[in-house]
């Protein structure tokens, strides 16, 4: 699963729509939407941080950066 892909599925799982998430992550609408259609192929470290370090998202943090969990730490994925 690509990184865009993940954001997408975190978005969706909050119910939240694309300029929602922007809003609430300080991220502009055009670069959030280069994740999530595959148009770019990493993710910006800032960009990457001002997702996991908020505090609606971060229990998502393991999940999206390795790809697992930790429930019990409250570690999850958004699937």
């Amino acid at each position: 699963m690509t990184l865009g892909e993940k954001l997408k599925l975190i978005r969706i799982h909050q119910q939240l729509t694309q300029a929602d998430i922007c809003e609430l992550a300080g991220i502009k609408l055009e670069t959030w939407k280069g994740y999530e259609y595959g148009r770019r192929g990493s993710i910006s470290s800032t960009e990457l941080l001002k997702i996991t370090q908020h505090p609606r998202f971060s229990i998502y943090t393991l999940w999206l950066m390795t790809g697992q969990t930790i429930p019990e730490a409250g570690q999850v994925s958004p699937v």
